[in-house]
Protein backbone atom coordinates (compact mmCIF):
# COMPACT_ATOMS: atom_id res chain seq x y z
CA UNK A 1 0.00 0.00 0.00
CA UNK A 2 1.18 3.48 -1.10
CA UNK A 3 2.10 5.51 1.51
CA UNK A 4 0.03 9.21 2.43
CA UNK A 5 3.25 11.21 1.18
CA UNK A 6 3.44 9.12 -1.96
CA UNK A 7 -0.33 9.64 -2.69
CA UNK A 8 -0.32 13.12 -1.91
CA UNK A 9 3.22 14.52 -3.28
CA UNK A 10 4.12 17.65 -1.39
CA UNK A 11 3.79 20.67 -3.68
CA UNK A 12 6.78 22.69 -4.84
CA UNK A 13 6.83 25.92 -2.87
CA UNK A 14 6.44 28.66 -5.34
CA UNK A 15 9.99 30.99 -5.91
CA UNK A 16 9.83 33.99 -3.96
CA UNK A 17 9.10 37.13 -6.20
CA UNK A 18 10.32 40.78 -5.82
CA UNK A 19 7.84 43.16 -4.21
CA UNK A 20 6.34 45.84 -6.22
CA UNK A 21 7.54 48.46 -3.49
CA UNK A 22 10.91 47.39 -4.78
CA UNK A 23 10.71 47.10 -8.42
CA UNK A 24 9.27 51.15 -7.21
CA UNK A 25 12.41 51.71 -5.73
CA UNK A 26 14.63 50.63 -7.94
CA UNK A 27 13.03 52.40 -11.11
CA UNK A 28 13.02 55.89 -8.85
CA UNK A 29 16.72 55.65 -8.40
CA UNK A 30 16.88 54.36 -12.19
CA UNK A 31 15.13 57.60 -13.09
CA UNK A 32 17.24 59.88 -11.14
CA UNK A 33 20.62 58.45 -12.90
CA UNK A 34 19.31 58.90 -16.66
CA UNK A 35 17.97 62.30 -15.98
CA UNK A 36 21.15 63.55 -14.75
CA UNK A 37 22.57 62.28 -18.02
CA UNK A 38 20.52 62.76 -20.70
CA UNK A 39 18.44 66.36 -20.36
CA UNK A 40 20.75 68.03 -23.12
CA UNK A 41 19.20 65.58 -25.87
CA UNK A 42 15.82 65.70 -24.63
CA UNK A 43 16.13 69.50 -24.91
CA UNK A 44 17.06 69.34 -28.84
CA UNK A 45 14.79 66.87 -29.56
CA UNK A 46 11.63 69.09 -28.63
CA UNK A 47 13.62 71.89 -30.27
CA UNK A 48 13.58 69.64 -33.62
CA UNK A 49 9.94 68.47 -33.10
CA UNK A 50 8.76 72.20 -32.57
CA UNK A 51 10.90 73.47 -35.66
CA UNK A 52 8.46 74.33 -38.50
CA UNK A 53 10.59 76.54 -40.66
CA UNK A 54 13.44 74.57 -40.74
CA UNK A 55 15.86 76.60 -38.69
CA UNK A 56 17.50 73.24 -37.54
CA UNK A 57 19.86 71.46 -39.25
CA UNK A 58 20.34 67.94 -37.58
CA UNK A 59 21.18 67.22 -34.04
CA UNK A 60 24.43 69.01 -33.76
CA UNK A 61 23.43 72.24 -35.56
CA UNK A 62 20.32 72.46 -33.05
CA UNK A 63 22.90 72.10 -30.04
CA UNK A 64 25.54 73.96 -31.52
CA UNK A 65 22.58 76.65 -32.23
CA UNK A 66 21.25 76.43 -28.92
CA UNK A 67 24.58 76.85 -27.00
CA UNK A 68 25.91 79.61 -29.01
CA UNK A 69 22.54 81.49 -28.81
CA UNK A 70 21.30 80.75 -25.66
CA UNK A 71 24.52 79.41 -23.28
CA UNK A 72 25.46 75.99 -22.23
CA UNK A 73 22.86 76.13 -19.69
CA UNK A 74 19.73 76.22 -21.99
CA UNK A 75 20.39 72.88 -22.89
CA UNK A 76 19.64 71.73 -19.63
CA UNK A 77 15.96 74.00 -19.77
CA UNK A 78 13.30 71.98 -17.80
CA UNK A 79 15.70 69.70 -15.68
CA UNK A 80 13.89 70.15 -12.82
CA UNK A 81 10.75 68.79 -13.73
CA UNK A 82 12.15 66.01 -16.24
CA UNK A 83 14.18 64.80 -13.57
CA UNK A 84 11.10 64.64 -11.17
CA UNK A 85 9.06 63.93 -14.24
CA UNK A 86 11.36 60.69 -14.60
CA UNK A 87 11.88 59.46 -11.10
CA UNK A 88 8.38 59.83 -10.23
CA UNK A 89 7.26 58.13 -13.57
CA UNK A 90 9.35 54.87 -12.94
CA UNK A 91 8.20 54.73 -9.46
CA UNK A 92 4.64 54.36 -10.88
CA UNK A 93 6.11 52.22 -13.75
CA UNK A 94 7.57 49.60 -12.29
CA UNK A 95 5.64 49.12 -9.05
CA UNK A 96 2.40 49.03 -11.56
CA UNK A 97 3.83 46.58 -13.40
CA UNK A 98 5.04 44.54 -10.65
CA UNK A 99 1.31 44.44 -9.65
CA UNK A 100 0.11 44.05 -13.07
CA UNK A 101 2.32 41.01 -13.20
CA UNK A 102 1.38 39.34 -10.13
CA UNK A 103 -2.43 39.47 -11.18
CA UNK A 104 -1.45 37.67 -14.60
CA UNK A 105 0.45 35.09 -12.99
CA UNK A 106 -0.28 31.56 -13.05
CA UNK A 107 -1.37 30.60 -9.39
CA UNK A 108 0.08 27.27 -9.73
CA UNK A 109 3.69 27.89 -11.44
CA UNK A 110 3.88 31.57 -10.56
CA UNK A 111 5.03 32.09 -14.51
CA UNK A 112 3.49 34.88 -16.17
CA UNK A 113 3.17 34.69 -20.05
CA UNK A 114 4.42 36.95 -22.62
CA UNK A 115 0.75 38.29 -23.28
CA UNK A 116 0.57 38.83 -19.40
CA UNK A 117 3.83 40.85 -19.53
CA UNK A 118 2.62 42.70 -22.46
CA UNK A 119 -0.84 43.87 -20.97
CA UNK A 120 1.02 44.35 -18.07
CA UNK A 121 3.56 46.63 -19.49
CA UNK A 122 0.48 48.78 -21.50
CA UNK A 123 -1.27 48.99 -18.41
CA UNK A 124 1.37 50.01 -16.94
CA UNK A 125 2.28 52.39 -19.61
CA UNK A 126 -1.37 53.99 -19.69
CA UNK A 127 -1.34 54.56 -16.12
CA UNK A 128 2.19 56.81 -15.71
CA UNK A 129 0.55 58.57 -18.79
CA UNK A 130 -2.39 59.94 -17.27
CA UNK A 131 -1.05 59.93 -14.16
CA UNK A 132 2.64 61.82 -14.01
CA UNK A 133 3.89 61.62 -17.85
CA UNK A 134 1.51 64.48 -19.43
CA UNK A 135 1.08 66.91 -17.12
CA UNK A 136 4.62 66.79 -16.16
CA UNK A 137 5.72 66.91 -19.79
CA UNK A 138 3.35 69.76 -20.87
CA UNK A 139 5.11 71.89 -18.16
CA UNK A 140 8.69 70.71 -19.47
CA UNK A 141 7.53 71.22 -23.12
CA UNK A 142 6.27 74.98 -22.39
CA UNK A 143 9.84 75.81 -20.91
CA UNK A 144 12.27 74.10 -23.79
CA UNK A 145 10.15 75.84 -26.17
CA UNK A 146 10.78 79.30 -24.79
CA UNK A 147 14.38 80.87 -26.25
CA UNK A 148 17.07 83.41 -24.46
CA UNK A 149 17.93 83.13 -20.64
CA UNK A 150 16.86 86.22 -19.58
CA UNK A 151 13.52 85.62 -17.41
CA UNK A 152 12.44 89.09 -17.81
CA UNK A 153 12.09 88.21 -21.51
CA UNK A 154 10.31 84.70 -20.59
CA UNK A 155 6.71 83.78 -20.44
CA UNK A 156 7.44 81.20 -17.81
CA UNK A 157 9.76 81.50 -15.47
CA UNK A 158 9.66 78.18 -13.60
CA UNK A 159 8.12 74.63 -13.42
CA UNK A 160 5.89 76.00 -10.74
CA UNK A 161 4.98 79.38 -12.45
CA UNK A 162 4.36 77.61 -15.70
CA UNK A 163 1.95 75.47 -14.30
CA UNK A 164 0.00 77.86 -12.64
CA UNK A 165 -0.02 79.63 -15.79
CA UNK A 166 -1.34 77.20 -17.75
CA UNK A 167 -4.23 76.38 -15.18
CA UNK A 168 -5.20 80.13 -15.56
CA UNK A 169 -5.22 80.31 -18.91
CA UNK A 170 -6.58 77.32 -20.52
CA UNK A 171 -7.87 75.52 -16.81
CA UNK A 172 -6.43 72.59 -15.28
CA UNK A 173 -7.69 70.29 -17.97
CA UNK A 174 -4.72 72.57 -20.01
CA UNK A 175 -2.14 70.04 -18.03
CA UNK A 176 -3.28 67.64 -19.74
CA UNK A 177 -3.11 68.63 -23.47
CA UNK A 178 -2.32 65.76 -25.55
CA UNK A 179 -3.19 62.98 -22.87
CA UNK A 180 -4.51 60.65 -25.99
CA UNK A 181 -1.05 60.20 -27.96
CA UNK A 182 1.08 59.98 -24.42
CA UNK A 183 -1.41 57.16 -23.52
CA UNK A 184 -0.60 55.48 -27.01
CA UNK A 185 2.74 56.44 -26.94
CA UNK A 186 3.66 54.95 -23.68
CA UNK A 187 0.95 52.02 -23.08
CA UNK A 188 2.38 50.91 -26.54
CA UNK A 189 6.37 51.51 -25.54
CA UNK A 190 6.12 49.81 -21.87
CA UNK A 191 4.57 46.72 -23.13
CA UNK A 192 7.10 46.49 -25.71
CA UNK A 193 10.07 47.56 -23.28
CA UNK A 194 9.28 44.84 -20.47
CA UNK A 195 8.29 42.06 -22.68
CA UNK A 196 11.45 43.23 -24.93
CA UNK A 197 14.02 43.31 -21.52
CA UNK A 198 13.19 40.00 -20.22
CA UNK A 199 13.64 38.46 -23.42
CA UNK A 200 16.99 39.81 -23.85
CA UNK A 201 17.83 39.08 -20.39
CA UNK A 202 17.23 35.09 -20.80
CA UNK A 203 18.76 34.66 -24.38
CA UNK A 204 21.44 36.70 -24.03
CA UNK A 205 22.27 35.71 -20.15
CA UNK A 206 19.83 32.96 -19.07
CA UNK A 207 18.54 35.18 -16.36
CA UNK A 208 15.13 34.65 -14.93
CA UNK A 209 13.50 36.56 -12.88
CA UNK A 210 13.44 35.10 -9.10
CA UNK A 211 16.45 32.71 -9.70
CA UNK A 212 19.31 34.66 -7.35
CA UNK A 213 20.81 35.39 -10.46
CA UNK A 214 22.31 39.29 -10.98
CA UNK A 215 23.25 40.84 -14.01
CA UNK A 216 26.19 42.57 -14.35
CA UNK A 217 25.97 46.30 -14.74
CA UNK A 218 27.16 45.99 -18.66
CA UNK A 219 24.57 43.04 -19.42
CA UNK A 220 21.56 44.89 -17.73
CA UNK A 221 22.67 47.98 -20.02
CA UNK A 222 22.93 45.68 -23.33
CA UNK A 223 19.33 44.19 -22.75
CA UNK A 224 17.90 47.56 -21.33
CA UNK A 225 19.77 49.32 -24.42
CA UNK A 226 18.33 46.97 -26.85
CA UNK A 227 14.73 46.87 -25.17
CA UNK A 228 14.19 50.59 -25.43
CA UNK A 229 14.91 50.52 -29.35
CA UNK A 230 11.81 49.45 -30.90
CA UNK A 231 9.70 51.48 -28.85
CA UNK A 232 10.62 55.32 -30.55
CA UNK A 233 10.62 53.78 -33.80
CA UNK A 234 7.00 52.34 -33.84
CA UNK A 235 5.89 55.53 -31.51
CA UNK A 236 7.20 58.45 -33.60
CA UNK A 237 4.28 59.80 -34.91
CA UNK A 238 1.90 59.91 -31.18
CA UNK A 239 5.35 61.35 -29.84
CA UNK A 240 5.46 64.02 -32.69
CA UNK A 241 1.78 65.08 -32.31
CA UNK A 242 2.04 64.77 -28.25
CA UNK A 243 4.73 67.72 -28.08
CA UNK A 244 2.73 69.58 -30.70
CA UNK A 245 -0.75 69.78 -28.88
CA UNK A 246 1.09 70.18 -25.67
CA UNK A 247 2.90 73.18 -27.03
CA UNK A 248 0.80 74.75 -28.58
CA UNK A 249 -1.32 77.66 -26.55
CA UNK A 250 -4.56 79.82 -27.07
CA UNK A 251 -2.46 83.52 -27.12
CA UNK A 252 -2.75 83.79 -30.79
CA UNK A 253 -6.70 82.44 -30.77
CA UNK A 254 -7.88 79.26 -31.96
CA UNK A 255 -5.74 75.86 -31.14
CA UNK A 256 -3.63 75.03 -34.93
CA UNK A 257 -4.54 71.39 -33.81
CA UNK A 258 -7.65 70.22 -32.68
CA UNK A 259 -6.68 66.55 -31.38
CA UNK A 260 -4.65 63.62 -32.11
CA UNK A 261 -6.30 62.70 -35.44
CA UNK A 262 -6.76 65.93 -36.91
CA UNK A 263 -2.90 66.91 -35.91
CA UNK A 264 -1.26 63.33 -37.79
CA UNK A 265 -3.41 64.67 -40.97
CA UNK A 266 -2.44 68.47 -40.87
CA UNK A 267 1.21 67.81 -39.94
CA UNK A 268 0.88 65.05 -43.32
CA UNK A 269 -0.62 67.55 -45.16
CA UNK A 270 1.49 70.36 -44.91
CA UNK A 271 5.03 69.02 -43.64
CA UNK A 272 4.95 65.41 -45.74
CA UNK A 273 4.85 61.95 -44.21
CA UNK A 274 8.37 62.14 -42.93
CA UNK A 275 7.76 65.08 -40.29
CA UNK A 276 5.89 62.55 -38.33
CA UNK A 277 8.90 61.39 -37.52
CA UNK A 278 10.81 64.80 -36.58
CA UNK A 279 12.96 64.29 -33.64
CA UNK A 280 13.21 60.39 -33.82
CA UNK A 281 17.21 60.03 -34.18
CA UNK A 282 17.81 62.30 -30.46
CA UNK A 283 14.72 59.73 -29.23
CA UNK A 284 17.17 57.21 -30.26
CA UNK A 285 19.66 58.67 -28.68
CA UNK A 286 17.98 59.33 -25.45
CA UNK A 287 15.71 56.56 -24.79
CA UNK A 288 17.53 53.45 -25.64
CA UNK A 289 20.34 54.82 -23.54
CA UNK A 290 18.30 56.03 -20.94
CA UNK A 291 16.73 52.40 -20.14
CA UNK A 292 20.58 50.90 -20.65
CA UNK A 293 21.01 53.70 -17.37
CA UNK A 294 17.70 52.76 -15.73
CA UNK A 295 17.95 49.07 -15.87
CA UNK A 296 22.08 48.85 -14.93
CA UNK A 297 20.74 50.71 -11.55
CA UNK A 298 17.76 49.01 -10.98
CA UNK A 299 18.83 45.47 -11.71
CA UNK A 300 21.60 46.07 -9.26
CA UNK A 301 19.02 47.20 -6.51
CA UNK A 302 16.80 44.64 -7.21
CA UNK A 303 19.43 42.16 -7.46
CA UNK A 304 20.62 42.68 -4.03
CA UNK A 305 17.38 42.32 -2.53
CA UNK A 306 16.69 39.32 -4.82
CA UNK A 307 20.17 37.62 -3.48
CA UNK A 308 19.40 39.14 0.27
CA UNK A 309 15.52 37.60 -0.14
CA UNK A 310 16.27 34.62 -1.90
CA UNK A 311 19.10 33.91 0.62
CA UNK A 312 18.02 30.11 2.10
CA UNK A 313 15.27 29.85 -0.34
CA UNK A 314 14.25 26.96 -2.83
CA UNK A 315 14.93 27.81 -6.10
Amino acid sequence: MKSEESQFPEKKPQRKTIPPYMKAISGSLGGIMEASCLQPIDVIKTRLQLDRSGNYKGIIHCGTTITRSEGVRALWKGLTPFATHLTLKYTLRMGSNAMFQSAFKDSETGKISNKGRLLSGFGAGVLEALAIVTPFEVVKIRLQQQRGLSPELLKYKGPVHCARMIIREEGILGLWAGAAPTVMRNGTNQAAMFTAKNAFDVLLWKKHEGDGKVLQPWQSMISGFLAGTAGPVCTGPFDVVKTRLMAQTRDGGALKYKGMIHAIRTIYAEEGLLALWKGLLPRLMRIPPGQAIMWAVADQVTGFYERRYLRGAPL
